[in-house]
């Protein structure tokens, strides 16, 4: 009996976490571009790639398509979701908000052991900057962002973060990666370390947004529709010398 029991509550157990399984190697297919934008998903494809039935396939992308990463259409299928500029935008200005959240709550929280972790990454990510290995600074910005959204200690601040950086990466994978500019980022991310050392709230919170604020700016002066709003909300915005980039 009770290893009749334990049979049934181990295939219950792996039967329920399938679909999560299948839920992360979907995604990371996505966020690598192995799975393009706006690329149609074959399910046969997958679950012959997975060796699984079609059953946690599909349970897999009804989750992606709540997570705002998948799209499906009716007699079509299912697709990569593409994010349009106007969509983008408007993540970004959501990301500007709970930047701000994050910096305040993070110079109140940082020990000085990870601070001294993000001047070294700062450090790796000029690096990365100056040999122009772009596949390099976008990991190590987002092992960045990590240290920071652990530190906030939020969960849901980290949900509600993690969902718009993933929806935004559709985007940034879609546009043209314009070259360059990648030593202004790893300014502005300095400039956010020593904010966030100086344990005023205020500052860090000014610091983190002012930098989604010059991302913003940058990715409206790449695709020629700079306004006034996105040119002047920060002061963090390209110049001449540093062109626009694409940037998480």
């Amino acid at each position: 009996m009770v290893t009749s029991n334990h049979s049934a509550a181990l295939a219950f157990l792996q039967s329920s976490s399938l679909p999560m399984l299948m839920q992360e190697e979907i995604e990371r297919l996505i966020m690598t571009g192995e799975l393009p934008v706006g690329s149609r998903i074959n399910e046969s494809e997958l679950s012959q790639r997975f060796n699984t039935s079609r059953g946690p396939i599909r349970e897999a992308l009804r989750a992606l398509e709540e997570a705002g990463l998948v799209r499906n259409e009716k007699n079509r299928g299912v697709f990569v979701r593409e994010i349009a500029f106007e969509e983008a935008d408007e993540i970004y200005e959501l990301r500007e908000a709970l930047e701000e959240i994050i910096g305040r709550r993070v110079a109140l929280a940082i020990q000085p052991d990870a601070v001294e972790r993000l001047r070294a990454m700062v450090d790796a990510m000029r690096s990365a900057a100056q040999a122009q290995d772009v596949e390099q600074y976008a990991q190590l910005n987002l092992q960045f962002h990590e240290i920071l959204l652990d530190t906030a200690g939020s969960k849901k601040l980290t949900e509600t973060y993690k969902r718009l950086v993933k929806e935004l990466h559709l985007f940034r994978m879609r546009a043209l990666d314009s070259g360059g500019g990648l030593r202004v980022s790893a300014d502005e991310h300095s400039h956010i370390v020593d904010a966030i050392a100086s344990g005023n709230p205020d500052t860090a919170g000014r610091a983190l947004r002012e930098h989604v604020a010059g991302s913003r700016a940058r990715m409206h002066k790449a695709f020629g529709r700079i306004d006034a709003d996105a040119a002047t909300s920060s002061n963090t915005t390209a110049t001449p010398n540093h062109p626009p980039q694409k940037e998480v």
